[in-house]
C-alpha cells in the first residue's frame, strides 16, 4: 500500500554557473523565465508557478519535483518518512516535503502552491485528412517562434539497482508500471511508471528508472508542447539558434509520444513531446525488449544507430558482460532439461 498517490510531475531542479545562458536556452525552448529569490524559473502556460528551476553552482542536476494531491498527503507523508512538512520559499508557495532516493537524488512533494491562469499561446487548428476536412477556405499560416512549453511531464534517472529504486518510489508515491523494459526474459533494465490516478487517465510514464552503465545522473526531463506544428516549430527555432540537437524528431514506441530532444548549455537533456499514450488504474504492466527502449515507429534513429555517436564504452561492456552471462544461464538451463 502506497504511502500516497502523487497526481503529476511538479519540476526538475539544476545547479549552472550561468544563469544568464540558461535563460537564453530556456526561452529558446519555449518557456517563460523569470528570477527570483536568486534562482531562475522557467514555466509553462499550465498555471503552474514552475516546472524548472536553476541554482548558482557547479553544472549538475540537483532534485525531481513531485506534486501531491493535498496538503493531507504531505503530512502523511513526512510522518511516514520521519521528516518535517517546509513552506516552500519558491514562487506559488505552498508546501514541500524533502526526500534523497536510493541513489542520492533529491525528491521534492510539493502541494498547496498557488495556481494561476492557463493559456492557450498556440491553440489546435481543424486539419484536414483524408477521412474528414473541417478547414475550408482558410489557409495554415505559421510565424517561426519557439515551441509553446505547457507543462512539465516526465523524468528519466540512471539508477544502480533497479528494483531497489522501483520498490521505493512505488511504496512511497503510488506508481504503477505501464511498460517494464527486459534485457532477456525475466532480466529487467527498467521501467516505465505512470501517475495512479484511478479512473482518470494519466501519462503512459512520469518516471522512468533505467539500471544503465556509467555515471548516475537525470538522462532527460520532458515538456509537453502544444501539438505537431508546435513541436516542430520549436525545432526549426532551436536549430536556427544553433543550440544542441541530440534525438528527433520522431516518434517512440513505449509511450508512444512524438519526441525532439536538445541539449542545454551545461548538457543537460531536455525533450519536447506531444501525443503521448494515457491510461488509467485499471491498465495492466507490459513488458518490452530492450531493443523497443530506442526503437522509432518512425522519424529519426537514435544517434547510436544512425552512426553519429558511437555507443560509449561502458555501454558495450555492459552488454557484452551481460550477453556472455545469459548465454551460460540458458546453456546451464539447457543443459539440466535435457539431463
Amino acid at each position: 500500500m502506497a504511502v500516497i498517490k502523487v497526481e503529476d510531475m511538479a519540476h526538475v531542479r539544476f545547479a549552472a554557473p550561468d544563469l544568464a545562458a540558461m535563460r537564453a536556452f530556456l526561452e529558446d525552448f519555449g518557456m517563460t523565465v523569470f528570477e527570483a529569490g536568486g534562482r531562475l524559473y522557467g514555466k509553462g502556460s499550465d498555471g503552474r508557478p514552475f516546472v524548472h528551476v536553476t541554482e548558482p553552482g557547479e553544472a549538475k542536476f540537483l532534485a525531481i519535483g513531485l506534486r501531491a494531491e493535498t496538503l493531507a498527503d504531505l503530512d502523511r507523508l513526512a510522518a511516514a518518512e520521519g521528516v518535517t512538512v517546509e513552506d516552500s520559499v519558491a514562487p506559488g508557495g505552498g508546501k514541500v516535503v524533502r526526500l534523497t532516493d536510493p541513489d542520492g537524488y533529491g525528491v521534492e512533494v510539493v502541494a498547496g502552491q498557488a495556481k494561476g491562469e492557463t493559456s492557450l499561446p498556440f491553440p489546435d487548428r481543424p486539419r484536414n485528412t483524408a477521412a474528414a476536412k473541417p478547414r475550408v477556405r482558410k489557409a495554415v499560416r505559421l510565424e517561426a517562434a519557439p515551441a509553446h512549453v505547457r507543462r512539465i511531464g516526465h523524468a528519466v534517472l540512471k539508477v544502480r539497482d533497479f528494483r531497489l529504486s522501483e520498490a521505493w518510489y512505488k511504496h512511497r508515491f503510488g506508481f504503477l508500471t505501464s511498460d517494464e523494459v527486459e534485457a532477456a526474459k525475466d532480466v529487467p533494465l527498467g521501467a516505465f511508471m505512470r501517475c495512479d490516478r484511478g479512473d482518470k487517465p494519466a501519462d503512459h510514464h512520469t518516471i522512468f528508472l533505467a539500471q544503465l552503465p556509467g555515471e548516475l545522473g537525470l538522462l532527460h526531463a520532458a515538456f509537453e508542447v502544444a501539438n505537431l506544428d508546435d513541436l516542430m516549430l520549436g525545432h526549426q527555432y532551436l536549430k536556427a539558434k544553433k543550440h544542441q540537437p541530440a534525438w528527433g524528431v520522431g516518434r517512440h514506441v513505449m509511450g508512444s509520444q512524438i519526441f525532439d530532444y536538445w541539449k542545454d548549455p551545461f548538457g543537460n537533456e531536455l525533450e519536447h513531446w506531444t501525443d503521448g499514450d494515457l491510461f488509467t488504474a485499471d491498465d495492466p504492466p507490459q513488458k518490452q525488449p530492450m531493443s523497443a527502449l530506442l526503437a522509432v515507429q518512425w522519424g529519426s534513429p537514435h544517434p547510436m544507430f544512425a552512426g553519429k555517436r558511437p555507443p560509449p564504452p561502458s555501454l558495450v561492456a555492459f552488454l557484452t558482460a551481460l550477453q556472455i552471462r545469459l548465454r551460460r544461464l540458458f546453456g546451464r538451463q539447457t543443459k539440466d532439461t535435457t539431463e
